[in-house]
C-alpha cells in the first residue's frame, strides 16, 4: 500500500517562502501524476479540496491554480523519489493544510488520485 508524506509546513510571514516535500513510502513515483491540494481552515469537509499544483510522471507537464499561478512551482527530483512544492510571496489566504495525492494510471488532467497524504498545516501571518 502506497503512503504518502508530507513534509516542510510550518509558520511564514506574508511575503516569505515555504518549501513542501511529498514522499511516497514503498513506491518511488516513477510512473505517478502527483498532486498538491489544500483546505482551507473552516472549510466544510465535504468540500472539494482546492487544486494547487500538479505535475505528471516526466515532470515535462505542470498544471497550478489560479490562486497560486506564477508564485508556486511543483518539482519533482531526478530519482523521482520526492515531489516538491516551491511556495513563494505567501499570503494569508494561503494558509490551509496541504495534501499531496499520486496517481499511477498515468492520466493527465483529469487525474482521479488513488493516494493521499495525511496533509501538512502551512500558516501565513500577515
Amino acid at each position: 500500500q502506497v503512503q504518502l508524506v508530507e513534509s516542510g509546513g510550518g509558520l511564514a510571514q506574508a511575503g516569505g517562502s515555504l518549501k513542501l516535500s511529498c514522499a511516497a513510502s514503498g513506491h518511488t513515483f516513477s510512473r505517478d501524476v502527483v498532486g498538491w491540494f489544500r483546505q482551507a481552515p473552516g472549510q466544510a469537509p465535504d468540500k472539494e479540496r482546492e487544486v494547487v499544483a500538479e505535475i505528471d510522471w516526466s515532470g515535462k507537464s505542470t498544471y497550478y491554480g489560479d490562486s497560486v499561478r506564477g508564485r508556486f512551482t511543483i518539482s519533482r527530483d531526478n530519482a523521482k523519489t520526492t515531489v516538491h512544492l516551491q511556495m513563494t510571496e505567501l499570503k494569508p489566504e494561503d494558509t490551509a493544510v496541504y495534501f499531496c495525492a499520486s496517481d499511477s494510471r498515468g492520466l493527465w488532467r483529469p487525474v482521479t488520485y488513488q493516494n493521499w497524504g495525511r496533509g501538512t498545516q502551512v500558516t501565513v501571518t500577515s
